[in-house]
């Protein structure tokens, strides 16, 4: 085969064929780290090609999760227009009901879309079709991922994509509710801006996290393959 059929095969394979629930993450950045500038400018980071592979990554997934500033700052369509393929259920996490009721998600009919608040979001007033769900939060007023993935397991959305932001990811990954983190990295220096991975600090490297690491090229990008669980 191919060098990019083998890379292709070894990049989804883990994804497609494991039996039990799934939920990877991904993150595009630039060499620093950053995932868009101090404006929250992030159109593009990263080349044609690995946007192309966050499209695959969609298609293989039941769901697409992101927070509510993801939503906000880019209106993103989450769907699969670059590939071949099923567009998944759109997930919101908006404990405060700050959604933009413009938001192409919201009246596209791509896809349904699931709008996760908490009780103190006060009344429901998005486009029709659009599901909303109820959930609760801490006394930071926020979800916990692993509830969040719970839920949407009763609802059959065994794997889930979660896709963005900085904050909503790092979340996750610091929940230990993330299988694998894909990272897309572009020969790009932004200097300053929006980071990526934020988790708590460590006093030393013996406690910084090793994850089993396969890195392969896409265009002008890098795409590392985080093992974070062991299938």
């Amino acid at each position: 085969m191919a060098a990019e059929a083998v890379d292709l095969l070894s990049l989804f394979l883990p994804l497609v064929a494991r039996t039990g629930p799934l939920a990877i993450a991904q993150l595009g950045q630039s060499l620093d780290g950053r995932i868009a500038t101090e404006s929250g400018a992030s159109h593009y980071i990263n080349g044609l090609e690995a946007r192309t592979h966050l499209h695959r990554l969609r298609a293989v997934v039941d769901a697409v999760l992101v927070g509510v500033d993801t939503v906000n700052d880019d209106d993103p369509q989450l769907t699969v227009r670059h590939v071949a393929g099923r567009n998944p259920v759109r997930v919101v996490l908006d404990p405060r009901g700050r959604v933009r009721r413009g938001s192409q998600l919201l009246h596209d009919g791509a896809a349904l879309t699931v709008h996760v608040v908490s009780g103190a979001a006060g009344g429901d007033d998005l486009a029709p079709g659009v599901e909303r769900v109820v959930l609760p939060v801490s006394a930071e007023g926020r979800f916990d991922p692993g509830a969040v993935l719970g839920w949407l397991q009763t609802q059959g959305l065994r794997s889930v994509l979660v896709e963005g932001g900085g904050r909503t990811v790092s979340a996750f990954m610091h929940a230990r509710g993330l299988d694998r983190l894909h990272l897309l990295v572009a020969p790009l220096l932004i200097g300053s801006g929006r980071p990526g991975l934020q988790l708590p600090p460590v006093l030393t490297l013996d406690e910084a996290l090793r994850p089993r690491c396969h890195s392969y090229r896409c265009g002008e990008d890098t795409i590392f393959d985080l093992e974070l669980r062991r299938s």
